[in-house]
């Protein structure tokens, strides 16, 4: 990692400036669930996870209170991480199809994930002000990722928040804002977005997202990166 990713991460995990989130992510980490009551919770902002020169970005919604919020990186100990790693590690992006924690092995290739807001926040609902206080984390990692073609927003809050920062860094310009739809795709100044379900347990355990409906986004990444 690039010493200017690495220290925009020490940030990230450093932020206290949203107190209503970091009394809920402290406090779910003080009082747990009973399924993970004999783990130390991370309890602290998400730190971003990937290849540096990745061409495939990934933008989410949020840690989860007993997934990343627990294990301390993106996706990772909950359901919604064994979807995505699963897709990912099936389009060759990933050298494994499960996210456990943080020591479990985990690489991406050509694959970066990141998230709109790096704290886990209460019923999964952050207040507007919160996603404000965290835009600048995505902001600056754009403006890092130098080699990014393909860019896959998770949820229609990820996906605004992707195309929102593209075009605030003076990456891609646009008169009609792209909508969000599951699999929608756009062409914009040479980048690709697209649009996905995001693979929550509301949306896979409803059949609302399947297994091959999130494979097919990063079969189709994969596609347009191999052109």
């Amino acid at each position: 990692m690039s010493t200017a990713l690495y220290r925009l991460q020490k940030d990230v995990i450093a932020c206290r400036a949203c107190p209503r989130l970091v009394r809920w992510r402290e406090r779910v980490g003080r009082e747990k669930v009973k399924r993970f009551s004999d783990e130390e919770y991370w309890a602290k902002p998400i730190p971003s996870f990937g290849d540096p020169d990745a061409r495939l970005l990934l933008v989410g919604l949020a840690p989860a209170a007993h997934g990343g919020n627990r294990t301390g990186r993106m996706f990772t100990g909950d359901n919604s991480g064994n979807w995505l790693y699963r897709a990912l590690y099936k389009a060759g992006f990933a050298n494994q199809p499960t996210s456990v924690h943080r020591d479990d092995g985990l690489e991406l290739t050509d694959c970066y994930v990141t998230a709109t807001l790096r704290c886990a926040p209460p019923l999964n609902k952050p207040a507007p002000k919160e996603v404000l206080n965290c835009k600048p984390f995505l902001l600056k990692e754009i403006r890092l990722l130098k080699n990014v073609r393909v860019v896959v927003g998770l949820g229609k809050i990820g996906f605004e928040a992707a195309v929102n920062a593209f075009r605030e860094t003076g990456r891609i310009t646009y008169t009609a804002k792209p909508k969000f739809g599951h699999a929608a795709r756009f062409e914009l100044d040479g980048l690709t977005f697209i649009a996905s379900f995001h693979p929550s347990q509301q949306n896979t355990f409803t059949g609302r997202l399947t297994e091959k409906m999130l494979d097919d986004v990063f079969v189709s990444a994969r596609k347009i990166l191999n052109r």
